[in-house]
């Protein structure tokens, strides 16, 4: 199972995703692909659409069963703590006391 959550996706990038993803909600495209077919999907998007911000879920064989990546600008980032993967939403530095200097914190 592959879930992409993009931003602004242009329509030709649209139409090509729609070949191998069902599009529930715009913008994210949800599909069932082998590994090779995802990545070669991702290798022309990201060729053609530099811009495009793009956070990528897939099945893979770890202790949650999925991964997540991310190209471009977008709002959340994955984040991998102790090995599971987490989604953060726009980081910030947090600078308010010495104790806690340089850790970050969300909005």
């Amino acid at each position: 199972m592959t879930v992409l959550i993009t931003n602004d996706t242009p329509p030709a990038i649209r139409g090509i995703l729609k070949r191998w993803f069902v599009e529930p909600k715009p913008n994210v495209f949800v599909g069932t692909l082998n590994k090779r077919t995802r990545d070669k999907t991702l290798e022309y998007i990201l060729r053609n659409a530099k811009t495009l911000g793009m956070l990528v879920l897939s099945t893979e064989e770890n202790s949650q069963g999925f991964s997540i990546r991310h190209y471009g600008d977008t709002d959340r980032i994955p984040v991998s703590v102790t090995g599971h993967f987490l989604v953060a939403e726009k980081w910030q530095k947090n600078e308010s006391s010495e104790e806690n200097s340089g850790s970050l914190t969300t909005e």
